[in-house]
């Protein structure tokens, strides 16, 4: 798995703190990690984007961007508004392909959901997947309304015959309601995949020597950690109504 991609099932889902996750784990497993930000959007020139902001949290991986837009939009908004090109999945597809060539592991972080257009002719991070022949990772909320977005995205990739890895809840709560407890269950059901890990709450906002060593027990031995599904959900598991 030379290159994974990593998508979420909507917006403010954790996924640049997932991604952080993944390249943690995998650099304490020993690998060489690069970190790709499909599109960066909302952020100015100089400023601290996904990448570099997983690079904070995670370590030393290599973090490169295709493209950035001051507006914190859609990539193909973005672009049009910024009169400025749009990202062609193919350039996403090549500067992944380059990184591989160097390192063990390539993120490509995606911008939004799966189906957000970096350009006017339609053009997604699906399309990236199809190209570089990569895995997909979703990163899903834990909560009311996950279930449908998490299996849109799911079908979706399925169409595409692209290779659904597994799920990753993005912020699970301190203290998780009753449905977010019952979603662990149902999470990989509607996805027909793993529930391969569940970050806590505010991870982002811990010192990064702490983020570091908490990744590895977030995320499943399919992505170099030592969290397990199984346990997870029978500790979360409510009982049934009588």
């Amino acid at each position: 798995m030379p290159v994974l991609v990593i998508t979420g099932t909507g917006t403010e889902v954790g996924k640049t703190v997932t991604t952080a996750a993944v390249a943690a784990a995998a650099l304490a497993a020993g690998r060489s990690v690069a970190v790709l930000k499909a599109a960066q959007t909302g952020v100015g020139p100089g400023e601290r984007g996904d990448a570099a902001e997983v690079a904070r949290l995670a370590g030393a991986v290599t973090t490169a961007e295709v493209a950035r837009y001051p507006e914190p939009l859609a990539p193909a908004t973005a672009a049009r508004r910024a009169g400025r090109a749009a990202v062609r999945p193919q350039e996403v597809a090549e500067a992944a392909a380059r990184l591989a060539a160097e390192h063990d592991l390539v993120l490509v972080e995606g911008a939004g959901g799966l189906l957000v257009r970096f350009d006017e002719a339609g053009g997604t991070l699906a399309d990236v997947a199809q190209q570089v022949r990569a895995p997909v990772l979703v990163v899903a909320s834990a909560g009311l309304g996950t279930l449908n977005t998490t299996e849109l995205t799911a079908r979706e990739l399925r169409s595409r015959e692209l290779d659904l890895l597994g799920v990753v809840i993005g912020s699970w709560p301190a203290e998780p309601d009753l449905a977010c407890r019952c979603n662990v269950a149902d999470l990989p059901q509607v996805a027909g995949a793993p529930l391969l890990g569940a970050l806590p709450d505010g991870a982002g906002s811990l010192p990064p020597a702490a983020f570091r060593a908490g990744a590895p027990q977030w995320l499943a031995p399919r992505l170099n950690g030592t969290w397990e599904a199984e346990a997870f959900t029978a500790r979360q598991m409510p009982e049934p109504v009588a």
